[in-house]
This record gives C-alpha cells, sequence and structure tokens, in this order.
C-alpha cells in the first residue's frame, strides 16, 4: 500500500506536460503551481478544501499578505524543511522583501532532491532542487 506522499508524487508526475495557465487547475489542459496542488490534493481526497478566490500574478504583494502560507497552514502540516520528504509541498519566496508566491511538490530525481511546478512559460515541469531554488524555501507541508 502506498503513502499519501508516494501517491502525490505519482499524481502530480502524470501532470509533466500540462501547459502553465494562470489560475488554471486541469491536468493535460492547464494549471498554474497552485492548481497543480489543487489537482494532487482532489486525486487525493476527492474535493479542494476551501474555495480559491480570483488572484492576481502579483499574488497579494501589493498588500504583503502571506495568503498562499495561511492557506497551507489551514489544510496541511507544517514542518521544517530539513524533515522534509518526498510528496511533501514546498513554498518558495520568488524575491527577497516579496511574499511566498511560489509552490511546488517536493520528489526524488533519479537520487537528488527535485520538485514537480508549474512555470510560467514551461508549465508543469520536474526541476532539480539546486541551491537557487533551496535559498527560496520559506516553509515546506505535509499533507494530511
Amino acid at each position: 500500500m502506498s503513502t499519501v506522499a508516494d501517491r502525490a508524487v505519482a499524481i502530480a508526475r502524470r501532470w509533466i506536460g500540462t501547459p502553465y495557465r494562470h489560475q488554471a487547475a486541469c491536468c493535460g489542459a492547464g494549471a498554474d503551481c497552485l492548481g497543480l496542488i489543487r489537482g494532487i490534493w482532489r486525486e487525493l481526497y476527492g474535493a479542494e478544501p476551501e474555495a480559491v478566490p480570483a488572484y492576481s500574478m502579483d499574488w497579494s504583494e501589493p498588500q504583503r499578505e502571506e495568503r498562499l502560507w495561511l492557506a497551507a497552514r489551514r489544510h496541511m502540516r507544517e514542518r521544517r524543511f530539513e524533515e522534509a520528504r518526498p510528496g511533501d509541498v514546498i513554498l518558495f519566496r520568488m524575491r527577497d522583501g516579496g511574499v511566498a508566491k511560489h509552490i511546488g511538490l517536493l520528489c526524488d530525481s533519479n537520487g537528488a532532491p527535485g520538485f514537480i511546478h508549474a512555470y510560467s512559460g514551461r508549465g508543469v515541469i520536474e526541476s532539480p532542487l539546486s541551491q537557487p531554488w533551496q535559498r527560496r524555501i520559506v516553509a515546506c507541508f505535509q499533507f494530511p
């Protein structure tokens, strides 16, 4: 029997190749980074835990609100990145002083840390969790 984390990684890998579409969450048709996580959640649990309001590309940057971080805290267990395992959700701050507004799923990429995420201009991809990406991580969450 596979764990929730194993199932989350398998689901995310099925989304690879989905084109990037802002606010979308449909495997094969379009997704942004949050849409990928929403899609994984739906496949794991059947429905999303809350309605997602429309959001702009700046992700509440002008208001300085950590909306994505707070939403993740409402529905998942936060833990230190040092404890992170494949299948955990990782949250990134894309620039110093900005709000956390990128999210992905930690995975094992041929024995090295990687993550699956939706990235503008690339769609849903699996990327190495390189030092530049690791420096941007601000939170890590485990699916319930």
